[in-house]
């Protein structure tokens, strides 16, 4: 029985270590967590999310995929009414503002206890910024292409001395580069024209900063892959 998840899920799933107990964070239909469980990655999962119906259905999906027995079911706005014994917290499918909450409400995930995968479908930026000045680093970071739309899946730890992120960092970060895809330049492409879009309408000392910053990138002559989507 083949389960329908999709790119974007698995390419989350993709981050899991073998062998974590998982928090999945707004776990909707629980395909995520079935995933996991039924290809050995995950040894127990925590199925979280806000409202019943959605957990209703992962907790229906479960039985059907025979993995019911290896997740607990939790309503909960976040992570405020889950257990803490899990070593990785997957949040995928929401915006930045979400995820900017729902950290916010839990400073105990600030250890090196546990380890975040986001996948983040607006705000980005957001997200990147928070994350850089409360103390967590992003360790990788890759884009995802799903339909015509270009996301990207972080891997975040909470190390309070790296180094913070510059504002362009918040739009374009260190770890896109480190091991860069074939989307890695149809991302930059994308994320510079939003900012030309913007600017192109209003000023904004924030976006003007973010496209110095690519610019620079594209003057490198160690990123070519990067200047030759633009010619």
């Amino acid at each position: 029985m083949k389960l329908p998840i999709s790119d974007r899920l698995l390419a989350c799933c993709n981050f899991v270590c073998r062998g974590d107990r998982v928090a999945d964070i707004g776990c909707d239909h629980g395909y995520l967590g079935i995933h996991l469980l039924t290809n050995c990655i995950a040894t127990h999962m925590i199925e979280a999310d806000v409202a019943p119906g959605p957990l209703d259905s992962a907790r229906r999906n479960a039985k059907k995929y025979g993995v019911e027995s290896a997740m607990t079911f939790c309503l909960s706005d976040g992570v405020k009414d889950i257990p803490r014994d899990f070593d990785t917290l997957v949040c995928a499918g929401m915006g930045g503002d979400t995820m900017v909450h729902i950290l916010s409400d839990a400073p105990w995930l600030k250890s090196s206890q546990y380890r975040l995968i986001l996948q983040c479908q607006s705000k980005t930026p957001m997200l990147r910024r928070y994350l850089s000045e409360n103390g967590w680093r992003i360790t990788e970071e890759q884009v995802l292409k799903e339909g015509k739309f270009l996301y990207t899946v972080m891997e975040v730890y909470f190390e309070p001395d790296y180094p913070r992120l510059t504002v362009g960092e918040w739009y374009f970060p260190p770890a896109l580069l480190e091991n860069p895809s074939d989307k890695v330049p149809a991302y930059y492409r994308w994320v510079k024209k939003g900012i030309e879009i913007t600017l192109s309408h209003q000023a904004d000392g924030e976006k003007q900063a973010a496209l110095d910053y690519l610019n620079a990138l594209a003057a490198d002559p160690n990123l070519n892959f990067l200047t030759e989507v633009d010619k």
